[in-house]
């Protein structure tokens, strides 16, 4: 199993950037899809969230400005984010969860998103 996340970089307050997760090695629809971000000296925290029927969630901090997205058949899911604030900087990374299956749990290597002021 293989998580891959790409998109990050460098943006200026009020910006926006994509972010993609490209899965390998497992039946992706198969899985509940998570966005992570950890900023500098905070603990990993979860901002969104997309199980395989679609249904999504979001963090109170980022609802209203990321949106979360799956496409099934390109294994792969998005964070679209909007209205960028410098609080934002962090790495982020994707997870992949089997419902039902405490053991099936699958992180990428993260992506570093830095907003400047």
């Amino acid at each position: 199993v293989q998580l891959v996340e790409s998109g990050g970089g460098l943006v200026q307050a009020g910006g926006s950037l994509r972010l993609s997760c490209v899965a390998s090695g497992m039946i992706f629809s198969f899985n509940d899809m998570g966005w992570y971000r950890q900023a500098p000296g905070k603990q990993r925290e979860l901002l969104a969230s997309i199980t395989t029927g679609g249904s999504t969630h979001y963090a109170d901090s980022v609802k209203g400005r990321f949106a979360v997205s799956r496409d099934n058949a390109k294994n792969t899911v998005y964070l679209q984010m909007n209205s960028l604030e410098p609080e934002d900087t962090g790495v982020y990374s994707c997870n992949a969860r089997r419902p039902g299956i405490s053991l099936y749990d699958y992180w990428g290597q993260g992506t570093q998103v830095t907003v400047s002021s």
